[in-house]
């Protein structure tokens, strides 16, 4: 029979093969990996069945009826009488065709009052709310039933162990109320509750809100409940990360102690992403729940409660609450382990299922201490998952020093006392190889680290040898994780790699990096022998690399999976590529992928070694280089000779200029100071004659290998159309002069120098470029090997004809407009768009011009 419906039928895979592919790789990541966010957990299958159920169809917007909290699970479940009062008195709700939703809801409220019930307060007198969609709408809407725009509420503050919700001034929370924290006693680092109240009395806030996401030990309930009554203040419970340590009678219960409770049910509980609002009073719960419909949000999720149903009903078992007990006693065994193994643990300790590891002891060489996001990071790439947090005395949320790390999931996986030892050895053998170290930023330091290969590869294993042990009950099947290489293994077979480009870096300046061997040299179809070294100059394997004919790229090597997981740790930058130096970086990222066996053969040869400048290991103490030592650059100075001209020397005469010596050259002068010179400009524009400056140009397929070398700043960071402000270094690192580097295009670079030392700036470059000088005082027979792909020229030479170039400042406010008058619309749109240290061509007054946006006595609008 032909189909007559318009119902998409067939399964995920036939359906949608993109996002199938998608949640296999995701199933897989969480099998492979040990997940150690306090905040996740892997909710049982039967909880997403009722996820993925009809419930997902329908609207409820509304509420069921009120006497059904009032009714036990089993009178709530008995249809023959829910249907009919159904039929008869309705509901709450705005859409019918909700009976069952009102069914699935009430279970979900009765079964949860249970759960949090007290022997003063049985579920009979809780009133439950479960249509909140997370914790941040739970909480919200609290605020909304119980607050009036700008009363004081009161929370942790969020540096030291509160959350978004609770009055950071980043959220709305902070935004609508007038919100004031509290923080934990600097010295102990647990909450004073003396302190508390004397703040409390202080701003007499309208709600306190205890309860943490990242404070690991449980609050003083009835500390909290006298210093709200004292000022008049309603008391909020937060108890979203403990709700199942709650339940299972792990953690104080503030049920009958705060007025308000509010919890998510993905976390401990293990149920689905959503939120509860529990309370005993009729009164808060009647303005919370119409706060949270209509108030906060529409319809309810009823496929989410409904999972939330199954899930309470799951913590209502003994095996529930072993997890529980489990989960805690791994946290604090973990705590223990970390600390013995010299890692410092803020708060001392935890009671709860959440450990903080403070990373700021692990000191790089330069001073930088180890960040909480470059930890974060790392373990990551071990396949440990946890993220980075503040802890106490952090200056914001933004330079974490902390990890955060919880033992729900791996507790669910069945970790005990073994296992979290080897887990807690594993992640102190990480973070104390860790090396810190700082990139100079725009406005701060900017904090990096990285691991050792060997280190990062044998976590990995460790890491993978946990997770195979302790299996999870999924729907993957045993899915492949295919992006992410397994640990390395000892194979020496010959294997073929394609390294390939994912956007704007070219993987042959990667590979040039990488291997030993001179990869600019090769043309499309050719071929190479190289090689790889460790961080130690030690060799890791021989190689052949292959230029495709098509130009791409690929490398026959031995020890294929090695060599894989060795570049891919290269191109993520978290590895040490040069033992000496661990600012060393490759360019990247790229994409590394392991074709399978390879049938090239790999000769051992020397021809596999260039006489290159660098090369990964190259800084090791294994390392070694092929060529003879380079004699010294030797530069001696000129002799004084007269004042030369610039090329408008005459046009000054015939102005009038009075003329004075400046650089070796006679330049003209208008004002009687520099402050005067520098006023007018500024009232106007002025135009000032800095021909006397040299100009080069580097042009060629190493132009940008080259000077990057020569140079101080990464010029493979400059765009086409932009520049920067370098230093020229001599081999013991002092400066032989500073410059500006213009990106006219791809492998062509405008390089501008001071007047006084163009000669001695031309000469060392040409050399450097020839391979003819010392270029590193500790290995001094490195040197360029690619100067014949390197054409230098010094533009101000009448040799070059329409390509000459001399330099010329205008500064001052109404600079744009005076060029953009002397040009056509395409010019006057190039100008008006040219950021700082931009760069462009435009036609002025039919001459070709290259202008761009840097300054020379300092203005903002200079050219």
């Amino acid at each position: 029979m032909a189909q007559s419906d318009f119902l998409f039928r067939g399964e995920l895979a036939e359906l949608d093969p993109d996002v199938a592919e998608l949640i296999r790789h995701e199933t897989a990541r969480q099998e492979r990996a040990l997940i150690l966010i306090p905040s996740e957990s892997t909710i049982p299958e039967a909880v997403r069945e009722a996820l993925m159920s009809a419930f997902h169809n329908i609207y409820a917007e509304g509420y069921p009826l009120d006497e059904t909290r009032m009714m036990t699970q089993q009178e709530i479940l008995n249809y023959n009488a829910r249907l009919p009062e159904y039929r008869r008195f309705a509901d709450k709700r705005y859409y019918k065709g909700t009976e069952y939703a009102d069914v699935v809801e009430a279970l979900a409220r009765r079964r949860a009052a249970e759960l949090f019930a007290t022997p003063k307060l049985p579920a009979e007198k809780l009133f439950v709310n479960v249509q909140p969609l997370s914790g941040a709408p739970a909480n919200s809407a609290i605020f909304t039933g119980l607050l009036t725009v700008g009363d004081p509420i009161m929370g942790l503050d969020l540096l030291q162990g509160g959350h978004l919700t609770h009055g950071s001034p980043v959220a709305r929370s902070g935004k609508q109320y007038k919100a004031f924290s509290y923080g934990v006693d600097p010295e102990t680092e647990r909450l004073d509750y003396d302190t508390i109240r004397a703040l409390a009395l202080q701003n007499r806030p309208r709600l306190i809100i205890a309860g943490y996401t990242s404070y690991p030990f449980a609050p003083d309930w009835a500390a909290f409940r006298s210093i709200a009554d004292e000022v008049g203040a309603y008391l909020m419970a937060d108890v979203s990360h403990v709700a199942g340590l709650i339940i299972a009678g792990v953690y104080p219960s503030p049920v009958g102690i705060a007025d308000i409770i509010s919890f998510t049910t993905h976390k401990t509980l293990g149920g689905p992403r959503g939120a509860v609002l529990i309370t005993h009073r009729a009164d808060v719960a009647s303005k919370v729940d119409r706060a949270v419909f209509p108030g906060e949000q529409g319809g309810p999720h009823v496929n989410q409660i409904a999972a939330l149903a199954v899930a309470l009903r799951l913590a209502s078992t003994e095996q529930f609450r072993a997890l529980q007990r489990q989960t805690v006693a791994n946290a604090g065994r973990l705590a223990a382990r970390l600390e013995a193994r010299g890692l410092r643990i803020p708060y001392g300790g935890t009671d709860t299922h959440m450990v903080l590891v403070d990373c700021k002891s692990i000191v790089g060489p330069d001073g930088t201490p180890l960040s909480g996001d470059q930890a974060a990071r790392i373990l990551d790439l071990a396949g440990i998952v946890c993220n980075r947090n503040t802890i106490p005395g952090d200056p914001s949320a933004l330079r974490a020093s902390g990890i955060r790390i919880g033992t729900p999931w791996i507790t669910q996986r069945g970790f005990r006392d073994a296992q979290i030892d080897r887990l807690g050895d594993i992640i102190a053998d990480v973070l104390t190889a860790c090396v810190p170290f700082s990139y100079t930023g725009r406005k701060r330091a900017e904090p990096r680290a990285r691991i050792p290969f060997a280190v990062l590869e044998s976590a990995r294993r460790a890491v993978q040898d946990l997770a195979d042990a302790a299996g999870i009950d999924t729907a993957s099947g045993g899915a492949d994780y295919p992006h992410v290489a397994p640990p390395v293994s000892d194979e020496l077979g010959a294997y073929t790699l394609a390294i390939r480009d994912i956007g704007d870096v070219d993987p042959a300046a990667f590979l040039d990096t990488v291997l030993t061997s001179d990869v600019g040299a090769l043309a499309p179809g050719e071929s190479q022998p190289t090689a790889l070294r460790a961080a130690d100059g030690s060799l890791l394997a021989h190689g052949v690399l292959q230029r495709t004919g098509s130009g791409g790229w690929l490398l026959h090597a031995e020890r294929g999976q090695t060599v894989a997981n060795w570049l891919r740790a290269l191109s993520d930058g978290f590895v040490l590529m040069d033992d000496g130096d661990p600012y060393a970086k490759a360019p990247g990222p790229v994409d590394v992928v392991l074709l399978g066996p390879s049938e090239v053969r790999i000769p051992r040869t020397a021809e596999a070694f260039a006489d290159k400048v660098y090369a990964a290991g190259d800084g090791g103490p294994h390392a070694s280089l092929q060529g003879a030592p380079l004699p010294a650059f030797l530069w001696t100075a000129p002799e004084a000779q007269p004042l030369q001209k610039t090329p408008l020397h005459g046009l000054h005469q015939a102005l009038g200029a009075k003329m004075a010596a400046f650089a070796g050259y006679e330049m003209p002068l208008w004002y009687s100071s520099v402050s005067e010179e520098h006023a007018a400009v500024r009232k106007s524009a002025g135009i000032f004659d800095v021909t006397h400056m040299g100009v080069f140009d580097a042009r060629g397929p190493a132009a940008e290998s080259f000077l990057d070398m020569v140079t101080s700043n990464d010029v493979r960071a400059l765009e086409v159309g932009q520049s920067h402000y370098t230093y020229l270094l001599d081999p013991d690192g002092v400066p032989i002069d500073d410059l500006m580097i213009y990106r006219l295009a791809a492998d062509h670079f405008l390089i501008v120098v001071n007047s006084a030392n163009n000669d001695q700036d031309w000469a060392w470059l040409n050399a450097v470029r020839d391979g003819a000088v010392v270029i590193d005082a500790a290995r001094r027979n490195r040197r360029f090997g690619a100067g014949s792909r390197v054409e230098l020229r010094d533009l101000r030479n009448p040799v070059h004809g329409a390509d000459n170039r001399v330099d010329i400042a205008l500064q001052g406010p109404n600079s744009k407009a005076i060029l953009q008058a002397m040009t056509d619309d395409k010019g006057r749109a190039a100008l008006g768009g040219l950021t700082w240290a931009g760069v462009t061509r435009v036609s002025l007054g039919g001459r070709d011009v290259i202008v761009s946006r840097t300054g020379y006595t300092g203005e903002r609008i200079a050219y």
